[in-house]
């Protein structure tokens, strides 16, 4: 069989045996084969593409087995991403611009992806210097699960004044006079958070279609070419997926997505699964766009919110018996499913419920799992095990981990989650970053946390008993999180049979310095066999530019995660965006105004071409 393209003179990890290959065949969306050069350049016919692969690491394409992109592209352009700026100087310099070219009523959103440890401040912005930087233009800055911060324009555009109650699990700071200050606490769930944030203007369907496309190329950038999309608050099955359903049907999607639904209103999960069977089921869709399951939230009272600045929250006692229901119908049902669990006092209780229904209505062959598991115990983890589920990890601790170890020391740290032990026991596992509202969504800040154990911020949490190697980290970020969408064995591997999904990167993933791997990127993203992104030597090979739209955009000007100039790509201190417009006229713009106090510092565009 002939190919339609060969990628040769590279080194390519197959995740298999042999463990690297020089040159890999593409033919019909899939792999067909990989071996030598000469041996695979034999396969070579008169319309095969041939790519030179100038010596360069390819990898399988990485597959995050928990973030949420469905929400993330509806929200893209309209984000301001503080993912990557090294300083607090640059973030303030950028709110600043952005508030000046944003047009009412719209906000300037800063929306996850960064922590205070990554600012070489080492602090989070004050509601004064917020203020001082956008007087009029409403902003919302939110920090992890915590906290958000809203300037005076966007208290006054939610509307909350002395007379507003907090809600339940929520504070709304107060000045002495009782007037709220613009700092918005989780105590400790995030609802208040993210339903203010709920409260601003969406962008026109035309736009989140640009917004989303963009979103999944920038994610193209880091070599992902799968995610299993988690569902999320405020993301309303089917209505909210309409862009993304119709993003596939013109055949406009880079990414492949595995969606789960999400139940919104407590007390109703059951009724959501109910109506849902009835309309579409697991597995429903092709290998670019498929319905994965239920959750990542089963029921509202089982939900333990993250929040390591508030103690552990205790579920309330009616958890049993709501989740029962929920799993129950599930698994009568034969839904997958996967429910958020931070702490193993939530994850024991679970358990029980599952080990019930589980004697009632076998598990078996089914494939569920746990989201998160920080604090799981060795028995939890054996009774998972015992009952066939995995457990989904997020680098969650590289954003948080500080505040971790302040609450509860850096012994309990050292295992939190214990990734070692889940493999050594034979559990499924699969990684991935819980973007975009915490963590970022750089795949390669999550595999460098996995492989040194540091944070973001640099602190070291584990010993070398709990990091992993770069071959198993990369494992579980391919292979592993194949198994989360119940599609195993099909992807996650350069291997005959399997779907041609590969990257090209930026350096040796497997033997440049450690601190270095989490400024990798793509260089050359294939999807079934086709060119999603392209740069560097690769650009010629680039898709169609993508405008970005509305004209405002935060990422016309700064694109998605910031990168340092002098690891981009090997790329110079003059490079400069080839497909934006009237880029000659914003070279300073990208050069000048971002400069803080560390030095150069260029904000990625997913479109760049070096």
């Amino acid at each position: 069989m002939s190919s339609e393209t060969i990628i040769h003179n590279a080194k390519i990890a197959t995740n298999g045996v042999p463990s690297f290959v020089e040159a890999v065949a593409i033919g019909n969306g899939k792999i067909i084969g990989t071996g030598k050069n000469d041996e695979i350049l034999r396969q070579r016919g008169p319309e095969t593409k041939l790519i030179d692969g100038k010596g360069r690491t390819v990898i399988p394409g990485l597959n995050d087995s928990h973030m949420h992109p469905i929400r993330g592209g509806l929200n893209y352009n309209m984000e301001l991403r503080w993912d990557g700026v090294p300083s607090l100087a640059d973030a303030l310099r950028m709110l600043k611009e952005q508030a000046a070219r944003t047009p009412a009523p719209q906000w300037v959103r800063v929306v996850g992806g960064w922590t205070e440890f990554q600012f070489a401040e080492r602090r989070m912005p004050t509601l004064d210097e917020i203020n001082e930087a956008a007087p009029d233009t409403p902003v919302f800055v939110l920090h992890l699960y915590d906290r958000a911060l809203l300037n005076g324009a966007a208290l006054r555009a939610v509307g909350y004044t002395k007379e507003t109650p907090d809600p339940p699990a929520g504070e709304i700071q107060r000045d002495k006079n009782g007037n709220p200050t613009g700092i918005l606490i989780a105590k400790p769930s995030a609802f208040l958070l993210y339903s203010t944030l709920f409260k601003g203007p969406k962008l026109s369907r035309e736009d989140q279609l640009n917004s989303s496309r963009l979103f999944f190329r920038e994610l193209n950038r880091f070599g992902i070419t799968s995610a299993v999309d988690a569902g999320g608050g405020f993301q309303n099955y089917p209505e909210d997926y309409e862009v993304v359903d119709e993003l596939h049907r013109t055949n406009q999607l880079s990414v492949r997505l595995a969606a789960n639904l999400y139940p919104q209103k407590a007390k109703q999960e059951l009724a959501d699964f109910q109506r849902w069977t009835k309309i579409t089921k697991p597995g429903r869709g092709d290998d670019f766009y498929r319905i994965n399951g239920a959750g990542e939230m089963l029921v509202a009272s089982a939900a333990d919110f993250e929040d390591m600045l508030q103690p552990r929250p205790d579920m309330a006692p009616v958890m049993e018996s709501e989740l029962k229901a929920v799993i129950r119908y599930l698994a009568e049902n034969r839904w997958p499913f996967r429910m958020h669990a931070t702490y193993n006092e939530t994850i024991e209780r679970a358990l029980n419920v599952y080990e019930e229904v589980n004697r009632e209505t076998p598990f078996e062959g089914l494939h569920w799992f746990f989201d998160h598991c920080e604090t799981i115990t060795d028995r939890n983890l054996e009774r998972i095990k015992k009952l066939g589920g995995g457990i989904a990890v997020q680098d969650r601790m590289a954003f948080q981990g500080e505040y971790f170890v302040e609450r509860y020391g850096a012994q309990q740290a050292k295992r939190t989650p214990p990734i070692r032990k889940m493999l050594e026991m034979g559990i499924p596992v699969g990684a991935g970053t819980d973007a975009t509202r915490v963590s970022s969504y750089n795949p390669f800040v999550s595999l460098h946390w996995l492989i040194t154990g540091k944070t973001i911020g640099g602190l070291s949490l584990y010993t070398e008993e709990n990091r992993l190697d770069r071959s198993e980290a990369l494992k579980l970020y391919t292979a592993g999180s194949s198994w989360f969408s119940t599609e195993d064995g099909k992807k996650g591997a350069l291997a005959p049979g399997q779907l041609a999904d590969l990257a090209v990167l930026s350096a040796d993933y497997f033997s440049i310095p450690e601190e270095e791997i989490k400024h990798l990127e793509s260089v050359l993203t294939i999807v079934g066999g086709k060119i999603v992104y392209a740069a560097a030597e690769f650009s010629k090979l680039a898709p169609p530019d993508l405008s970005v739209s509305p004209d405002w955009s935060p990422v016309k000007q700064y694109g998605g995660y910031a990168k340092p100039s002098d690891q981009a790509l090997g790329a110079s201190h003059s490079a400069v965006c080839t497909h934006l417009p009237n880029h000659s006229q914003r070279e300073k713009s990208w050069h000048l105004p971002v400069l803080g106090d560390l030095g150069l510092w260029e904000l990625g565009c997913d479109c760049f071409a070096f």
